[in-house]
């Protein structure tokens, strides 16, 4: 069972839909105050999607530098699973963990309504559990939800499999390359646009969203075997 930390700013608001959905996925999930530094005991680390600090300068820019970022920073470092929801990746972009970042969408009006996203990348802890191409029905909530980076590292990203997920049908918020989610490098810090915790289940409209909280589970379970694998062969060779 993973230990998954749902970082809480001043100004979150979809703290508790995410961390009802990875329970409900099976993790052991708990809340983190912005002000707490210690992350020591966490598999996963979530920052949720919201308006932390009212979105002030620009959104994420303050919630940046809040204690817990620090601990967070850490945790990716050192490869633990960091997921950025909505203002959660915005916080991602802001503290250098992604690349780019998200502005004003390009109609200027805030954007809340389902669209869709294809699956281009399943080899991260929030994706492992899709199909490549797959396409799923998400909302979205945002002002500030235009993924926009250089043109070199936009190359980067794509010639990197670096996008995972894209926006289909149309591109809601005037994206870069139409991207809704990106990872890092070493593939353990995805943040993601739309909002997966609130597509987690049927009363919800629908279930595309439960598996990026189910890939973490399946993850832990594929390293918790191979560990006793590796025990178990250690053993037979004493």
């Amino acid at each position: 069972m993973k230990r998954v930390a749902v970082i809480v700013f001043p100004g979150s608001n979809c703290d508790a839909e995410t961390l009802a959905a990875a329970r409900a996925a099976g993790s052991d999930a708990y809340f983190v105050w912005h002000r707490d530094t210690d992350l020591q005991q966490a598999d996963v680390v979530i920052l949720p999607g919201g308006f932390s600090y009212g979105d002030y300068l620009r959104s994420g820019a303050i919630a940046r530098f809040s204690g817990v970022m620090g601990a967070v920073t850490e945790h990716a470092h050192a490869g633990g699973a960091v997921l950025g929801i909505c203002n959660g990746f915005q916080i991602l972009c802001e503290a250098g963990l992604l690349p780019g970042g998200l502005m004003r969408n390009a109609r200027l009006r805030f954007l809340s309504r389902p669209v869709w996203v294809r699956v281009e990348q399943t080899d991260t802890p929030f994706t492992s559990l899709y199909e490549n191409g797959e396409v799923l029905e998400i909302p979205v909530a945002h002002g500030d939800g235009r993924y926009v980076v250089e043109p070199r590292t936009a190359a980067e990203l794509e010639a990197t499999e670096r996008v995972v997920w894209r926006y289909v049908r149309d591109n809601p918020n005037g994206s870069t390359n139409e991207i809704a989610g990106v990872t890092n490098a070493g593939r353990n810090v995805v943040g993601i646009m739309p909002h997966p915790e609130r597509r987690d289940a049927p009363a919800l409209g629908g279930q595309d969203g439960a598996r990026v909280f189910h890939s973490m589970e399946a993850r832990h379970a594929t390293q918790h075997a191979a560990d006793v694998r590796a025990v178990d062969d250690r053993h037979l060779r004493v």
